[in-house]
């Protein structure tokens, strides 16, 4: 495991603090009047969910925790559950609870490839703390309600609902049939693809 300088601790890092994975949110390098520079930072606990904020000092060493990501085939989604599979043998099939999963995961469509993000804790033990997608989807929509017209003008928004059954706020515009392409992260519509 590496050792991460104070200014080193940057978003989207993850760091083991109090023995446990980290992503850091938010950083800023800042110093007080004649003292020594600190970096407050806000960190988000990626197996309890729990966001501290800590300061650290330019004297501070910080351990990059241990991640590593396993590529995984996405089935579906059921009762709260996950339903994963390995890409080489379908038949290693296992769940993760959607919690782990969050949001982003209503945006993937059946048998797409994502990957697993997994910690190794000082037994040596694996836990799943998340999964990474791809940041934007390309999606058929459903449903649109149909635009009135002379109200695109003021470029309004319109509830959609895509082939995965989520929905998004899109322009009106956007029609029953089209594909768009959508930020996974955020849950936008970003544009119209045809």
């Amino acid at each position: 495991m590496s050792m991460l300088e104070y200014n080193e601790v940057k978003e989207r890092k993850i760091i083991l603090w109090e023995g446990q994975p980290f992503e850091v949110i938010h950083s800023h390098v800042f110093r007080k009047q004649q003292r020594k520079p600190v970096n407050a930072t806000k960190l988000k606990n990626l197996i309890t969910g729990r966001v501290a904020e800590v300061s650290f000092a330019s004297s501070d060493k910080i351990e990059e925790a241990d991640i590593i990501t396993r590529p995984v085939k996405y089935l579906y989604t059921n009762k709260g559950e996950v339903w994963l599979c390995d890409i080489k043998d379908p038949s290693k099939r296992f769940t993760i609870k959607e919690e782990i999963a969050g949001e982003k995961m209503k945006f993937i469509k059946q048998n797409t490839e994502i990957e697993l993000i997994v910690f190794t804790n000082d037994d040596d033990e694996e836990l799943v703390i998340g999964v990474k997608t791809p940041i934007k989807v390309e999606l058929h929509v459903k449903e649109a309600p149909p635009s009135i017209k002379g109200s695109t003008v003021t470029g309004g928004t319109k509830i959609i609902t895509l082939e995965t059954g989520a929905t998004v706020n899109a322009p009106l515009f956007i029609e029953e049939g089209e594909i768009i392409r959508v930020n996974t992260e955020t849950g936008e519509y970003v544009e119209r693809v045809n």
